[in-house]
């Protein structure tokens, strides 16, 4: 492109409106639906992740205390 083009603000919010009218947008119920499906997740990963890490300090902290020097 030798040529430099020029933007056109106006072009490109008639654009941008095009395209925003062509999206389907979420009603209430399913925004509700979905953060709440969300919020579970994160529950869920989160306490699985609790569990995983308690796990892994205790056999760390077991296997360093037979490893270790009773002082």
């Amino acid at each position: 492109m030798s040529e430099k083009q020029s933007f056109d603000i106006g072009k490109f919010a008639a654009e941008v409106r095009l395209e925003a009218a062509k999206v389907t947008w979420p009603n209430r119920k399913e925004v509700g639906v979905t953060t709440g499906m969300v919020i579970w997740m994160v529950i869920i990963a989160s306490l699985f992740l609790f569990a995983v890490d308690f796990t892994a300090q205790h056999l760390v902290r077991g296997l360093l205390s037979l490893f270790s020097s009773g002082a």
